[in-house]
């Protein structure tokens, strides 16, 4: 009983000089070590940490039970064991800072960025993507394999380096020469940025994850593999059967229909036209049409 009456003096004790900014350092690493988890959870970078952990125990062991050599080892390479996270943790590191750039805090930094939005780009992006899916279920009835990313927030450029820049106008015959089996281009991805075909024949990485399914093809692998290192969306033609799927955030869904494939798209490349300014500039254009054909 006594222990117990102690424990709660002790708690109440704490509590009285417990402040906000006790609550946040809290709230603040309990968010940081939940992400963290949630980052290396099934990924081979949960076995490195589980490694780490026992070397932590070997070495306050160590000192528990005197073992001079083991300590002094141990000690030797804690020394140097910011360095040896950075490069054992360096893909993980990458992609959770890649995850940080993405967020919605960071789009407060990219006000100004030189795609500025508008009423006209948004409406050439959303006829960019009717005129792709189009194309997408034109090679989906001949069963040709097909690899189309949209690009997000994450700039491809080195993917982009790996193919042929084109910077055309979408259209079905293109995209249909892009992925017609004996064209030059046609076993790359193709890369949409913005509202054009920016380029083709491009090489991606392919996923890392080893508990995807076995009867996953090259093309699937590679759409999954760019949408675990960005926020590009990729959409995959197979050839064996025709089915159409989509990779977004490392997760593969299938047996799209061209209705659901236009919505998600629009849902998943136009949020950042969904602004309160370029709401308004499409209602004042859609007004203005309407007070111009009541004057005629």
């Amino acid at each position: 009983m006594d222990f117990i009456s102690n424990s709660l003096n002790a708690f109440f004790t704490l509590m009285k000089t417990f402040t906000i900014s006790d609550f946040l350092d809290i709230s603040i690493m309990s968010f940081i070590i939940y992400n963290f988890i949630k980052l290396i959870r099934e990924t081979r970078a949960s076995q490195l940490v589980k490694g780490m952990l026992i070397l932590i125990i070997a070495y306050i062991a160590s000192f528990q039970f005197h073992f001079r050599m083991l300590s002094y080892l141990l000690n030797k390479f804690f020394e140097f064991g910011i360095i040896a996270l950075l490069v054992v943790f360096q893909p993980e590191l990458r992609r959770a800072l890649e995850q940080i750039g993405r967020s919605k805090i960071s789009r407060y930094w990219i006000s100004s960025s030189p795609y500025k939005l508008n009423v006209s780009s948004y409406k050439l992006q959303q006829k960019c993507i009717h005129t792709v899916v189009d194309a997408i279920f034109l090679l989906q009835q001949t069963k040709t394999g097909a690899l189309v990313v949209f690009e997000g927030q994450t700039k491809l450029g080195d993917i982009i380096d790996t193919g042929t820049i084109l910077r055309a106008k979408p259209s079905a015959p293109i995209i249909g020469n892009i992925f017609f089996n004996k064209a030059p281009l046609h076993d790359g991805a193709m890369i949409i940025r913005g509202s054009v075909i920016y380029a083709a024949g491009c090489i991606l990485p392919l996923t890392k994850n080893e508990n995807i399914d076995l009867d996953i093809g090259t093309r699937h692998r590679a759409a999954l593999g760019i949408s675990e290192i960005s926020d590009a969306i990729a959409i995959v033609v197979s050839e064996e059967n025709g089915t159409v799927s989509v990779a977004k955030n490392g997760i593969l869904t299938r047996n799209y229909k061209k209705d659901a494939l236009i919505k998600f798209l629009e849902k998943n490349t136009l949020l950042d036209f969904e602004e309160p300014k370029v709401k308004s500039q499409i209602i004042g254009s859609i007004m203005g049409k309407k007070n111009e054909n009541k004057k005629i």
